[in-house]
């Protein structure tokens, strides 16, 4: 079978992936990934991407950098996720992932006007979800980790708006049949996001953030249905 691709953006704080791993362990775990064939390609460090087709899919990290800065390594993954969507591979963003999908695809990336959203917000579905074979299942309103100054200010062309809320007019959209992106964090774990809190707020936050399966599920349904198109 082929691998189902993550590719890495950046890398969390040191202190965090001592605890938890990085970023690329995250989506790992999240996609069930003992089950799961995986290869990860830093290209944050320059590390070449293969050909979209042979891949099963692929899943975009998040990282501590901003699309709009539109570094040469973040313009290039750009360009080969333009290609990937073209090609019919099916593809799911994680905050910095889904701001970069979101400028690949013809929309825009930026600073969010409200600032930094951190923390376990609560989250609204969309009816656009009810036929969305990863968002169905979430109820109305469900809690998810977020940690972001920047969002997808703008949606590509065609994409459907699957989840939102106050702070953050796009947190999750689907552009076809099987791109996705989510501004929220489904492979985060209580203990990382804990971390993230005492980064930015101190040790008043030294106590576990709350768990988010709804959340939580949404990478392994990915890879489950994923496995569902290589089985056809």
């Amino acid at each position: 079978m082929k691998p189902i691709l993550i590719i890495q953006t950046g890398h969390t704080f040191p202190e965090i992936a001592a605890a938890h791993g990085d970023f690329d362990d995250m989506v790992y775990r999240a996609l069930n990934g003992k089950q799961r064939k995986t290869r990860v390609v830093d290209v944050s460090r320059a590390a070449a991407l293969p050909a979209p087709s042979n891949c099963a899919a692929a899943v975009i990290t998040g990282s501590h950098d901003m699309v709009s800065d539109k570094a040469d390594w973040s313009e290039r993954t750009a360009r080969w996720l333009s290609q990937a969507h073209g090609h019919g591979l099916p593809l799911f963003g994680l905050c910095y992932g889904h701001q970069l999908l979101a400028h690949a695809l013809g929309g825009e990336a930026g600073d969010n006007p409200n600032g930094l959203e951190i923390g376990t917000q609560t989250i609204e579905r969309l009816p656009a979800c009810d036929d969305d074979p990863l968002f169905a299942p979430l109820g109305s309103r469900f809690p998810a980790h977020t940690v972001h100054r920047q969002s997808a200010l703008k949606l590509p062309p065609q994409a459907v708006l699957l989840c939102r809320n106050p702070h953050e007019a796009h947190h999750a959209f689907r552009l076809g049949k099987h791109t996705w992106g989510v501004q929220f964090h489904p492979e985060f774990s209580a203990g990382v996001m804990s971390g993230y809190l005492r980064r930015h707020h101190g040790r008043q936050h030294a106590e576990p953030a709350q768990n988010t399966p709804e959340a939580a599920a949404l990478l392994q349904r990915f890879a489950s249905y994923v496995s569902s198109l290589q089985a056809v």
